[in-house]
């Protein structure tokens, strides 16, 4: 079987977010960038694919040099080769389209991907790119199995589970629960120098408009002060007179 894991290169979560050219577009000054936690999540599955069924494992993400940080880490963790698609990330449908390419290019059998990731929230690829391959598809994924060229799958739905099953070629779109955090992988010294000499292709985009524009980001307004009280009465008086909840 053969495994393409989508990387994406997010902000870490802990980092200021800072917008500048008239809050068009995303500082990258000081941030410190990860693997988006939901990509996280499938490429620690496909890592148990690769060891319980000898699948090969590659990893892949759409934009420049600085996010080959980022795919070196998961060549640490244990991927076999990684790719990089030297263009920047502009929206949903143009990521799709480069990876359509890549995966057409290396025939893969399953591809999963985090059903959104956490700095745009688009939650649009991985659905888009199952229709550019005309591949199965299967979203908000807690857990997947396969056998031979059968998958079954179980997935979040609003107010409980569904449990399904289809055959490969497949794209999920994963999130936490495909594994656990405590089973998330931290690479050692071992997979830091093995990753050194795996091999890392750079490869052209195809042509690929983008279908939006980002226009301008607000960052959430400041929170309100907070005025503590020492008494019920004053509480109450409060709550019915200020805040009016009661």
């Amino acid at each position: 079987m053969k495994i393409l894991v989508c990387i994406s290169h997010v902000p870490d979560t802990t980092s200021k977010i800072n917008f500048t050219e008239s809050d068009t577009k995303f500082d990258t000054n000081g941030v410190q960038f990860v693997i988006n936690p939901n990509d996280e999540f499938g490429l620690t599955r496909a890592m148990w694919f690769k060891e319980k069924q000898g699948a090969t494992v590659h990893v892949v993400n759409v934009g420049g040099p600085e996010t080959e940080p980022t795919l070196r880490k998961a060549l640490a963790i244990g991927a076999d080769e990684a790719i990089r698609v030297n263009t920047e990330a502009t929206d949903g449908f143009s990521v799709a389209k480069q990876l359509a390419n890549v995966v057409k290019e290396g025939n893969y059998d399953l591809i999963i991907g985090g059903r959104e990731s956490i700095d745009y929230n688009g939650g649009m690829v991985p659905g888009m790119l199952a229709q550019l391959i005309d591949a199965n598809f299967i979203n908000t994924c807690i857990n997947l199995e396969i056998e031979g060229n059968s998958a079954t799958a179980i997935r979040e739905i609003d107010g409980g589970k569904e449990t399904v099953s289809t055959s490969l070629p497949l794209v999920v779109g994963g999130q936490k629960g495909l594994v656990e955090e405590s089973d998330l992988r931290i690479p050692n010294m071992r997979g830091i120098m093995q990753a050194r000499s795996k091999p890392l292709h750079v490869k052209e985009p195809v042509d690929a408009s983008a279908e939006t524009k980002t226009v301008s980001f607000q960052k959430p307004a400041p929170k309100g002060s907070v005025k503590l009280v020492d008494d019920v009465d004053t509480l109450i008086d409060l709550l019915h007179n200020e805040a009016k909840v009661i």
